[in-house]
């Protein structure tokens, strides 16, 4: 299939380059920056650069490829990850799933496109319930004011796309990225490993919030089932190994050869970080993928998160 993958330079993006190139498929891979796009067609697609939020540059671009299939991965989480910055990265990626959730979409469907699947992530799963989630979960209804924004455009994205009636509309929750790419990984430039190194990253109160991780390939290898045969709805995409954050960041840690986290109370997070980090850690749960392995075929390359961390961080 011809397939226009929007944020084909992010982490997931190329290695969903990679591995839909390797399938057959006939990638457009679209990047905000020209000096990315060597390193695309080097993967395999035919770069596009644009800005997801020029309505006139997405839908020149949609038309131009004629695809079959759109991919929606945008997202403007990379960069230097201070408090300002998490901020502005946010920020922009609220943008990206709202506005640039609706650019996509209506070039999508002037161009008779079949199935459009979309990146949501599991981070904000409603609280307070089971520890673990199918999709009949829902997104948190009631978030803290400082993820309010996020959250509301999360379910924009989902409602966007599962509710279209001209093509498979298909929302990917996923759960945590970790390996090459990622922050999570043991590459010098990965931003989370190396503020985990330094013990900058603590175990927030008790610790108990439920993270659901998935390695970056797997990520991709689900996407890649979803594209050629998802039906309409929503997927979870996670290992099968939810666990407290106290226990895998702790596991983290000694895979990266770094000393054991901190420990530091929630009311002091909460001052310096705000109310959402600390729900973060603290109160969120897993989500369970049978759906997606049930319906989709999926298989996964690392199970568990423990066996990734030994052997798929590099």
């Amino acid at each position: 299939m011809k397939i226009f993958l929007a944020g084909a330079s992010g982490a997931i993006g190329q290695q969903l380059v990679i591995q839909l190139v390797a399938r057959g498929h006939e990638v457009v891979g679209t990047t905000r920056s020209a000096a990315k796009a060597d390193a695309l067609r080097k993967l395999g697609a035919e770069p596009a650069v644009l800005d997801a939020l020029d309505p006139e540059a997405v839908a020149e671009a949609v038309a131009k490829a004629e695809p079959e299939v759109i991919v929606h991965q945008l997202t403007a989480l990379s960069g230097p990850m201070s408090l300002r910055g998490a901020k502005q990265m946010i920020a922009a990626t609220n943008r990206l799933r709202t506005e640039g959730t609706d650019h996509l979409l209506a070039a999508a469907r002037a161009v008779g496109v079949r199935r459009f699947v979309a990146q949501s992530n599991a981070q904000w799963m409603e609280r307070g319930g089971r520890p673990v989630l199918d999709e009949s979960g829902r997104l948190e209804p009631n978030p803290p004011g400082d993820a309010a924004a996020a959250v509301a455009a999360l379910r924009y994205l989902e409602d966007a796309v599962t509710r279209i009636t001209w093509a498979d509309g298909i929302a990917l929750r996923y759960g945590g990225f970790y390996g090459p790419g990622t922050d999570v990984s043991a590459e010098p430039d990965a931003v989370m490993a190396r503020l985990i190194r330094k013990r900058r990253i603590p175990i927030v109160g008790t610790g108990g919030g439920v993270l659901s991780l998935v390695h970056i390939n797997d990520a991709a290898s689900a996407t890649v089932a979803a594209v050629e045969r998802g039906r309409a709805g929503i997927y979870h995409v996670a290992d099968d190994d939810p666990a407290p954050v106290r226990v895998w960041q702790a596991e983290l840690a000694r895979a990266l050869g770094a000393k054991a986290p901190r420990r530091v109370p929630a009311w002091l997070v909460r001052l310096l970080a705000g109310q959402a980090a600390v729900d973060m850690m603290t109160r969120a749960p897993g989500i369970s993928s049978e759906k997606a392995k049930r319906e989709l075929g999926w298989t996964l390359q690392y199970p568990s998160w423990r066996q990734g961390f030994v052997e798929g961080l590099d």
